[in-house]
């Protein structure tokens, strides 16, 4: 694993609890407690629409461009989450509460904070309307606003979630249950879903399976035990490499999987999980489960469907090289709400950001950009409690790795990466700005290597 940003993989939740620091000063205090009808401002140089990874890290390189002052962020959220890490949490290896720290910890110092939602973007009049009908002006703008969770687009969901045997790595509310699912299993079906949609962290779904199995491996529940992976996709990984490697294990620990099979409906009183087939469409098959996780649909936030600065679907239309908007060039676009062709992890907004700080410096100059984003992204497959295989790749589906070895094995340095080493990065360097991704170590790594 890149010991520098490779395990960041995915965005981050920003719901919860939120904190104000004792003795805070007045002028600060109305930046952090901005709502929507007392807005600080109604102008600033640089405005980032969205508190995740990318809108914090990329307000923290504009902060050094243009002065905090010059700088806000729109984000409601009131904690800030490093979502990787719920993987684990949902394995019973980390705490939710290791994941979690206030908005306010994490903005960069001076930075304004809008605490309030974007409800349209103007591009033609360089502004955002935000609630209650404020508007804000902007000469740059950074779209960083995520991507979003429908369960309610499965039958049953989210109320199902009220009943045990289910649960949801992806949903702060929902991850305990995942662990407590897990503990409580007897013996039956364990399913683990893939939808229909793009997905952040495409690895993610069938990490907690793996996990799961060895989990009950080590308790003796293993013989009991009938693991299923229905995924709507049509191979088990984008990139063949990791494909490879990843059939193998599934080989090895006899685990079903059932591909262009995507769940539709959940039946929680009676624990029943409703699947169509994508290549047979209106005919259905009901499992009964045991344990069921279930990775929801997942879409552009409502605000840029039907946007003016969005594609046909409601990414944000931008560059895949530079991420400039194509049409607006004082806009920019970061992380899951784009339309680039690569996987939407943390990882990937890591690279971004890098390559957007020099885009927008030289657009700041009336220069043309000229760094380019090869659509780096990283999803570490934790296959067990202590083992890891690391996946590195571009655009074109081809490994981009980090290091001289072959990442496609498993292997106990790279879980302690992805356990210890990549939340502490993600912390005090990828949200303050100071990390564009693997690139330069991984040029050292090679030197002399064909």
């Amino acid at each position: 694993m890149s010991p520098f940003g490779a395990a960041l993989c995915c965005s981050c939740l920003r719901p919860g609890v939120w904190l104000l620091k004792p003795g805070i000063q007045k002028k600060s205090f109305l930046g952090l407690h901005t709502t929507a009808r007392h807005a600080a401002k109604d102008y600033y140089e640089v405005l980032v629409l969205g508190g995740g990874s990318g809108g914090i890290a990329m307000s923290a390189r504009m902060k050094r461009k243009v002065g905090a002052g010059n700088v806000a962020v729109v984000e409601p959220s009131k904690t800030h989450y490093y979502q990787p890490l719920w993987t684990l949490v949902g394995a019973g290896a980390k705490q939710l509460s290791a994941s979690a720290r206030p908005t306010e910890k994490v903005m960069p110092e001076g930075v304004e904070w809008i605490k309030s939602r974007v409800t349209a973007l103007d591009p033609d009049k360089n502004c955002v309307r935000l609630d209650n009908d404020v508007k804000i002006s902007y000469k740059y703008l950074i779209i960083a606003l995520g991507i979003s969770l429908h369960y309610e687009k499965i039958k049953g969901l989210p109320e199902g979630f009220h009943h045990p045997k289910i649960g949801s790595n992806y949903s702060v509310h929902t991850v305990e249950k995942t662990w407590k699912a897990l503990q409580d299993f007897k013996e039956g079906n364990a399913i683990f879903t893939f939808p229909n949609t793009p997905v952040k962290c495409a690895g993610a779904p069938q990490k907690i399976m793996y996990l799961s199995e060895a989990y009950w491996r080590k308790t003796g529940k293993r013989p009991k035990a009938n693991i299923m992976f229905n995924t709507s996709l049509g191979v088990i990984f984008g990139v063949k490499k990791y494909a490879d490697a990843l059939l193998e294990i599934i080989e090895e620990r006899n685990i079903a999987v059932n591909y262009k099979c995507n769940l539709v409906e959940v039946r929680a009183d009676k624990q029943e999980a409703v699947f169509e087939n994508l290549d047979k469409p209106g005919e259905t098959e009901v499992h009964q489960y045991e344990m069921l996780h279930v990775t929801p649909p997942m879409g552009p936030p409502d605000v840029l469907i039907n946007s003016p600065v969005s594609d046909e679907v409601g990414w944000v239309d931008v560059n895949k090289e530079t991420l400039q908007h194509k049409k607006y060039p004082n806009i920019f676009g970061i992380g899951d709400c784009t339309n680039l062709p690569t996987s939407r992890t943390a990882a990937a907004v890591a690279a971004q950001s890098g390559v957007l700080d020099k885009t927008i410096s030289l657009v700041m100059k009336n220069q043309s950009p000229t760094k380019k984003y090869d659509g780096y992204t990283s999803c570490p497959l934790v296959t067990s409690y202590n083992k890891v295989i690391l996946a590195e790749f571009d655009y074109n589906a081809q490994p981009l790795e980090t290091f001289p070895i072959d990442q496609s094995k498993q292997r106990t340095t790279m879980y302690h990466m992805k356990a210890d080493m990549m939340p502490f990065l993600y912390w005090n360097a990828l949200l303050k700005g100071y990390w564009g991704g693997p690139a330069p170590i991984r040029k050292l790594m090679h030197l002399g290597l064909k």
